[in-house]
């Protein structure tokens, strides 16, 4: 064989491998030439789903310059409802796959309380934030105008007392007044949000209220409860008829009572004829509560279906609480709805609704941790109102649970005491679309 042929034949067997050649040989196969595959060597793996979420802000066309905002806190630490709120819209956050960045900017801060645990101090070091020693000097800067757009008033956590009640006397409303100080003060007003509900006390959440009216600024309250994710995903249509309602919580009656009334509210709003207000409640414990379960009253019947919307994994526990609370809830227009409250049967919350006429239906309103997504949706929100001046819902609706909460609490220190509250049955209102 010449070199040339030889050559050429080395160049054939670099293509095949040593196995396949020497089968070939056995059968006195020549090598065949190289031909390239007829597929192509790299093909597509399966896609990362792209979920399609619209946020509330998406519909908002960001036009100039970011809204200045004032954060009012009573303290700041590591997983408070400051870090949840004031940190998002320092900072930004992830939400369903995405980097959300408000089209605001925090320009002031004022925390009311620094324990050792605070961080709101070297966050305003780090973002150049100043930090004012009353909230009237954040909310005008140091001057004698009001100089933002906007007011996060986070008045949850710190070290205030407890009253005969047990309810924590957070100072909501004396920061609030000191907001509306500034408002008279400069013939000014910008929107304001309060964290949770308006105070522990219904004549102070009235009068919060009431500024917000007579001086005709855009205002929002409440939790981060109702606009997390269902599971299964269910609302009830608007102007439905009701025939029961109730929600299931966990922990503090008074601190976690608040949200399982709003998981219940958000529902019972957009029944037909809209918010009719509330007539009486009563919130028993023990033996009463155990008995209140067993004759189906004010909803109760519905019990077991909200508890199977919460998975054994996220906090339900198949045995009953012995010492359970329950609240009671009459609506002027006659609808009688319940709160269950457990430490040792759930540590979640959840709602079942019984449209009239037909079958319950149940969710479980999913609290996502560490990531914490409840908190980041009610911030693109309260961005919302910021940018547009217009609630994402109406504020009645925390104002009629702060309500309901002061009197239940009334009526749990009465030992039960079922109170009418004509106070509550002038709170009437339309829910959002």
């Amino acid at each position: 064989m010449s070199n040339r042929a030889g050559l050429e034949r080395n160049n054939r067997l670099q293509f095949c491998t040593r196995r396949t050649f020497l089968s070939w040989a056995a059968l006195g196969i020549s090598t065949p030439l190289y031909t390239q595959p007829t597929e192509a060597p790299i093909v597509a793996s399966p896609a990362l789903p792209e979920p399609k979420i619209l946020l509330p802000t998406d519909t908002v066309p960001r036009h100039g310059p970011p809204k200045r905002i004032a954060a009012i806190t009573t303290v700041y630490w590591k997983y408070s409802h400051a870090d949840d709120i004031i940190t998002r819209f320092i900072e930004g956050y992830a939400i369903v796959g995405r980097i959300h960045e408000p089209h605001c900017r925090v320009v002031s801060l004022y925390i009311d309380q620094f324990p050792d645990t605070d961080i709101g101090r070297g966050l305003a070091a780090r973002y150049k934030i100043p930090l004012f020693k009353t909230p009237g000097e954040a909310l005008t800067l140091g001057g004698k105008d009001l100089a933002v757009d906007g007011v996060l008033l986070i008045g949850e956590h710190g070290d205030y007392p407890t009253n005969e009640k047990g309810q924590t006397l957070y100072p909501r409303r004396e920061l609030f007044e000191e907001i509306v100080k500034v408002f008279r003060a400069t013939g000014k007003s910008v929107p304001v949000f309060n964290d949770k509900h308006l105070s522990y006390s219904w004549e102070n959440a009235k009068w919060m209220y009431e500024q917000s009216r007579a001086l005709k600024f855009p205002m929002m309250a409440g939790s981060s409860v109702p606009v997390t994710w269902r599971r299964p995903p269910i609302e009830l249509r608007l102007g439905t008829p009701l025939q029961a309602a109730l929600a299931v919580g966990y922990a503090g009656i008074e601190s976690y009572g608040f949200h399982a009334l709003e998981a219940l509210q958000c529902f019972v709003e957009r029944r037909s004829g809209g918010e009719s207000g509330v007539r009486a409640v009563q919130a028993v414990q023990g033996p009463d509560a155990l008995e209140a379960i067993r004759s189906g009253r004010n909803s109760l019947h519905l019990l077991d279906v909200a508890l199977a919307a919460v998975p054994q994994r996220h906090g339900r526990r198949d045995q009953a609480d012995r010492n359970p609370t329950v609240f009671l809830i009459e609506y002027v227009d006659g609808l009688h709805a319940a709160v269950y409250m457990s430490n040792n049967h759930v540590a979640e919350f959840a709602a079942a609704i019984q449209p009239s006429g037909h079958q319950p239906a149940a969710t479980w309103f999913y609290l996502p941790k560490p990531q914490r997504d409840h908190f980041s949706f009610l911030c693109n929100h309260i961005e919302k109102m910021f940018l547009t001046g217009q609630p994402s819902y109406p504020v009645e609706r925390t104002l009629l649970t702060t309500g309901m909460l002061a009197f239940l609490m009334d009526s749990l220190h009465q030992k039960g005491r079922r109170i009418e509250t004509p106070e509550l049955s002038t709170v009437r209102y339309k829910p959002s679309a």
